[in-house]
């Protein structure tokens, strides 16, 4: 399986921890109801699974669905065409998303969302957009949307977003005319992410997300590429990407003045926060995968070691993209990892390193014309 094709699939089984965030500023809370109340925002773009349109991300929404029914929230599934949502590919054996695929409430709303234009902001404490590239066409500029999410912040609501879901905020205004975004660190998927994994639909969205929203006003914060980040500024809340999913939906919990139910964090999770512990100098992440493999998806680290080489500016961001592919290199046979070592090692001058990861790959695939190459511009 090439190392395109497995991010695609690691994608699908997104998950975040944070890596940074502000202090929180708790809504008030509104005792005249028994729960406090999530509206859920879904692209109503999506056609075929995203092959012909595409719509949300099931993970987004499905992540965050479980932490605010724990947590006791109520949650109301909304689209600005109202009826029925569809979400890209997605695995539907993932545990999140198979919780939800499971619960009748949740899938009849999915088939009969609420249409936006007809909601009373006032009903709800706060909102979550949910990404997926098809927020780019009928969130980023839906008036109704940017008029909900701005009457509930003014009164005193949460508005929070993941991914591409934080082109929602792009035409947001409170009361005194201010775009909500303008000053505030805000973030989503970014210009990197995007020229690596958006070529497909870009071209058809209003602007890309992350300058946008710059243009926009935007305080814009981003980890490297596929790392999770939560910002968060008053009682906006944003995340990067899909792995900043959980930490976007336990950080609305706690501005709502509430403290998370505790969760056992899922392989990806699990596996992103080992990477940072390895990028901060730990001595002990590859003892603890050689330990416990089954608990982390090392051929995540890997790729995304991969694919933060290709767009590595500076031998501080090379070394940082070589630790994550060796860290995952044990556990993965694809041999384009060795080749992107191999790359990292001689961008770095180690060229005997390189030389002889290329080696290894030659005397198993000999024909290989990009590990013929890089042998050829080690030898120059």
């Amino acid at each position: 399986m090439s190392l395109r094709r497995t991010l695609w699939i690691c994608l699908l089984l997104a998950a975040a921890s944070p890596s940074s965030a502000l202090a929180l500023t708790p809504a008030a809370p509104d005792t005249s109801k028994a729960s406090p109340s999530v509206l859920i925002v879904l692209s109503s773009a999506g056609r075929d699974g995203g092959k012909t349109r595409p719509g949300f991300e099931m993970d987004e929404l499905a992540q965050a669905w479980g932490i605010f029914v724990d947590n006791g929230l109520q949650v109301k599934l909304a689209s600005p065409a109202g009826g029925k949502v569809e979400a890209d590919a997605y695995n539907a054996r993932d545990a999140a998303n198979a919780r939800l695929l499971a619960h009748a409430g949740v899938m009849a709303q999915l088939e009969a969302t609420a249409r936006i234009d007809e909601l009373d902001p006032a009903a709800y404490d706060a909102v979550y957009v949910v990404g997926g590239k098809g927020a780019m066409l009928d969130l980023a500029e839906h008036p109704g949307l940017a008029a909900l999410l701005g009457r509930v912040y003014d009164r005193g609501g949460l508005v929070a977003a993941v991914c591409h879901g934080s082109a929602a905020l792009a035409e947001v205004r409170l009361a005194d005319g201010r775009r909500l975004i303008e000053g505030r660190r805000v973030t989503g998927f970014s210009a990197e992410e995007e020229s690596v994994f958006g070529k497909k639909w870009s071209q058809a969205f209003p602007f890309v997300l992350e300058d946008g929203l710059r243009a926009r006003g935007a305080r814009w914060v981003e980890a490297p590429l596929m790392m999770p980040m939560l910002a968060v500024d008053e009682r906006l809340i944003t995340g990067q990407n899909p792995y900043s999913t959980h930490a976007v939906a336990e950080a609305l919990v706690r501005a709502l003045g509430m403290t998370p139910q505790p969760r056992v964090p899922d392989r990806d999770e699990a596996s992103l926060a080992l990477l940072q512990r390895a990028l901060a100098g730990s001595a002990t992440a590859v003892t603890e995968l050689a330990d416990a493999p089954a608990r982390f998806h090392p051929e995540l680290i890997g790729i995304i070691g991969h694919y933060q080489l290709q767009l590595a500016q500076d031998d501080a961001a090379v070394r940082a993209a070589l630790v994550a592919m060796d860290l995952a290199a044990p556990y993965m046979t694809a041999p384009e990892l060795s080749l992107s070592r191999a790359e990292a090692y001689r961008r770095l001058g180690r060229r005997d390193q390189a030389r002889s990861l290329l080696d290894r790959v030659l005397a198993t695939h000999p024909q290989l014309p990009e590990a013929q190459a890089l042998m050829r511009r080690l030898d120059e």
